[in-house]
């Protein structure tokens, strides 16, 4: 399935017009995701990245970017571990055939925190092919989106890291411009 989907640099520029103003608060949200992953990765880390993912979903929307969304997964924490966690589960057994089988699948699931967030009454394993059946013919153009941050990842590890701070948001800003590109599609 080809569909004519906006060009990255077109969704990095939405990523940014939806942060104009609200960089702060992407930072913010950035160190809590970054603090509270850390501390116990496999239970909080899945629940935090779907929050990271509705929050910067919300801003592509026009909505305000609040520090408060990154928690909204814990108001329904198993409904919302369970598909996250599955998509990481999923990814690492891919990834024992080979890297590139992990990889592959890890781009096959990418829209599941946002379809999670639109769908949240389907069941973990509908999302993940819904998911699949959304990325079926795009999984290198968003590769290639994450791909184009690269410099900037590396600007990031020069700056001893703080730069993640404004870079996180950024991508998953991209991200969800991209998921709301295909929806749209």
């Amino acid at each position: 399935m080809y569909l004519l989907l906006k060009h990255n640099s077109k969704l990095r520029a939405e990523a940014r017009e939806s942060l104009k103003g609200k960089w702060t608060t992407g930072a913010v949200i950035s160190l809590i995701y970054m603090l509270l992953s850390s501390v116990c990765p496999l239970l909080i880390t899945p629940v935090m990245k779907y929050g990271l993912a509705v929050a910067c979903l919300k801003s592509v929307k026009g909505r305000a970017l609040k520090t408060s969304d990154i928690f909204v997964g814990f108001r329904n924490y198993i409904t919302i571990l369970i598909p996250m966690l599955l998509v990481y589960l999923y990814v690492i057994l891919w990834s024992l055939l080979l890297i590139i089988p992990g990889i592959v699948k890890f781009y096959s699931y990418a829209m599941t925190p946002y379809l999670l967030y639109e769908n949240p009454a389907l069941g973990a394993d509908t999302l993940i092919c819904k998911s699949m059946n959304m990325m079926k013919g795009n999984k290198m153009k968003l590769f290639l989106l994450d791909l184009s941050f690269i410099g900037w990842g590396l600007l990031c590890v020069l700056s001893l890291g703080i730069g993640f701070l404004w870079l996180i948001p950024y991508v998953q800003s991209a991200r969800s411009a991209f998921y709301e590109d295909l929806r749209t599609a």
